[in-house]
């Protein structure tokens, strides 16, 4: 029963974003001979009782009367062999929260350690140690010291000195920016000990951040994204998140109002976003890797946190989850920051700590172990807007892209459609999908739409142009209006496309020369050879191939390959088989294919021309996709997926 208290409480305090920050944090229950903590990168929002590591309490006690040495990495490195030898039988492949020590200091069953940002902006304030003797009179205040053994110890110390001062054990510690721990023998009790706490802090804050979303130069942004990433990393194997509030903007009014922040607050601030934040000024490609390399070569690491002077905030990571990662960890240096002006402003971390947890081995592996480690799948990394993806043969590609790892942007004129097909891919594969509503044929609408995908994920390394449309039936029955529309969607729209999506594509490039990308056309077979009362697609398709060739010479300077896919006889999809609308249909009241009375009629005689004897598969044309991605030396070509129908000449 107590242990499920333990998971009941540990789960509600992780998912209160009030009191956790990415997934940290940790909390214990002991017996008198056991105590069961939070394994190492683990989350408390999700944790349940086999997350908890159980250990011997006997052997940790025994640690206090061991003498280790005063070089901090031999000493932690014994003192975590020391933790990991005190495990019970069957832990063994667990690893202890780093502050094992310090939670078995209390006397009370349950512990609770977090770092809520009304608590941090007392504890990383100027004045927060008399703050909280006025405000907490039976509490314990820590200074900051070396996280581990050293903080343990002297927690231990400042405890003794409050049980013989008091008489009682003490159930409410302060860590000068680090947070605060709370121990009750009830769950009762302890959430007791957390609200009055809280409550007393709402009373004294007057200042509050604000984070109401406001306008910003999305289209600069846009610009300064993609070079972030490929600072990052030279492949685009990162992702970049942009961010525009208040708040932010606030701090990204100059130099001198960003530099608050240039100094890191708590640990949690160094573990996900690195110990110093990037501040620029000039947003030229030159410019912003200038800058990057300057911190790169002074600090010996990468920021994950970029504020552009009058822009707004980008955070980066080696995929999307560690960006979100940083930009949630930033809000909350940026909140500490703004309240603890109610404490008589903020106080950074002392530079001997920051090196410490710089280059501390636990820290590190806490890092390792809670952000995902980047995708091992073919296109891990990649990030993918397909267009005319909120339904069928378009939702099929962004699904396999998914599959093999790609971040995926599902663009289309139906919105409703594209959010469905966006959650529901995200939820599959678990991959990052967003959805786009998009015009094609409109030219402010696919700036847009390539503007959001760098403003969401950071950059673009493949487009494909899938959407199209057909309008089928004979010279005499063809209108004007119809050949214009299947014109503008097949033809005129891949020219929009391919100019936006470029454009983010040679930034790219010219941050990282060895950089290549992909703009893949979803053509036809009819892209190959006439088509029989089918003219105005097929002629909008031999221009797309036009198009692709000449694309191809243009851009293969910038590292941009183009290249198109041409299926034929994709049967089962709504482009043929839809009853109202489809192929099938449209033939057979074109009477395109002689004696044909059925739709059953139509189709027999489409399959009828395949060497392999059935219509092409969306798989069989993403297969194809994938492979122009992957290959390295392949551009300007029309590659048929037609079950042998049609054959490169």
């Amino acid at each position: 029963m107590s242990t499920e208290i333990l998971v009941e409480f540990s789960n509600r305090y992780g998912k209160n974003s009030a009191f956790v920050l990415a997934g940290g944090g940790n909390t214990s229950y002991k017996t008198d001979d056991i105590i069961y903590i939070k394994g190492s990168g683990t989350s408390l929002a999700t944790i349940t009782e086999d997350g908890f590591v159980k250990m011997d309490r006997a052997k940790l006690a025994a640690i206090w009367e061991k003498n280790y040495s005063a070089d901090s990495a031999e000493r932690e490195a014994a003192v975590l062999a020391d933790m990991m030898s005190a495990k019970l039988p069957g832990e063994e492949v667990k690893r202890p929260s780093v502050e094992t020590l310090l939670h078995d200091l209390f006397a009370q069953k349950y512990v609770l350690h977090v770092h809520p940002a009304r608590v941090n902006a007392l504890t990383c304030s100027a004045k927060g140690k008399d703050a909280m003797v006025e405000l907490f009179p039976d509490a314990v205040w820590v200074d900051e010291c070396e996280p581990g053994y050293i903080l343990a110890a002297k927690c231990r110390e400042k405890m003794a000195e409050y049980s013989a001062n008091n008489g009682k054990a003490a159930e409410l510690v302060f860590l000068q920016n680090h947070g605060v721990f709370f121990a009750a023998d009830d769950k009762d009790s302890l959430d007791a000990l957390v609200a009055g706490v809280m409550s007393k802090l709402d009373e004294m804050i007057k200042v509050e951040p604000d984070f109401t979303p406001c306008e910003a130069d999305e289209t600069t942004a846009a610009k300064i994204a993609p070079v972030l990433r490929m600072c990052y990393d030279e492949e685009g194997m990162s992702a970049v998140m942009f961010t525009a509030n208040k708040t932010v903007m606030q701090f990204a009014e100059s130099a001198e109002a960003f530099a608050v922040l240039r100094e890191p607050l708590s640990p949690d601030h160094i573990v996900y976003c690195k110990a110093e934040p990037l501040f620029i000024e000039d947003f030229t490609t030159e410019g912003i890797k200038a800058a990057w390399n300057e911190l790169v070569s002074r600090r010996g690491f990468k920021p994950k946190v970029v504020f552009a002077k009058g822009i707004g905030m980008f955070t980066i990571g080696a995929n999307l989850k560690e960006a979100k990662t940083a930009a949630s960890v930033w809000t909350d240096c940026m909140t500490i920051t703004t309240l603890a002006e109610n404490f008589g402003g903020v106080r950074h971390m002392a530079p001997a700590m920051v090196d410490f947890i710089v280059n501390w081995e636990v820290e590190s592996y806490r890092a390792k172990v809670s952000l995902a480690a980047g995708s091992q799948k073919k296109l891990g990394g990649k990030i993918a807007l397909v267009t005319g993806s909120a339904q069928g043969f378009g939702e099929g590609i962004a699904r396999y892209l998914a599959s093999e790892g790609a971040a995926v942007v599902i663009a289309d004129m139906n919105i409703a459609g594209a959010e469905k097909t966006a959650a529901a891919i995200a939820e599959e594969y678990g991959t990052p999908t967003i959805a786009v509503g998009a015009n094609v044929s409109d030219e402010d609408s696919v700036r847009v739409m390539i503007e959001k995908t760098v403003l969401a994920f950071g950059g673009l390394d493949v487009f494909v142009n899938n959407a199209g449309i057909v309008r089928a039936g004979s010279l005499e029955e063809m209108t004007k209006a119809n050949f214009e529309l299947v014109t503008a969607v097949n033809y005129t729209a891949y020219f929009l496309c391919t100019k936006y999506a470029s454009a983010v594509m040679k930034i790219q490039r010219e941050a990282s020369p060895e950089y290549m990308a992909d703009i893949v056309e979803i053509n036809s077979k009819s892209g190959l050879s006439g088509s029989n009362k089918n003219f105005a697609y097929a002629g909008s398709k031999f221009g797309g191939i036009g198009l692709t060739q000449s694309f191809a010479l243009e851009l293969a300077p910038y590292g941009i390959k183009v290249n198109a896919v041409c299926p034929g006889n994709l049967l089962d999809g709504p482009l043929w088989s839809d009853p109202e609308k489809g192929l099938f249909v449209q033939y057979l009241k074109a009477g395109k294919v002689p004696g044909a009375k059925t739709v059953a009629d139509v189709r027999k005689f489409y399959e009828s021309k395949v060497p392999l004897g059935r219509g092409c598969r969306t798989d069989d044309v993403a297969r194809a996709v994938v492979y122009i991605i992957e290959q390295k030396y392949e551009t300007g070509q029309a590659i048929p997926v037609t079950g042998g129908q049609e054959m490169l000449k």
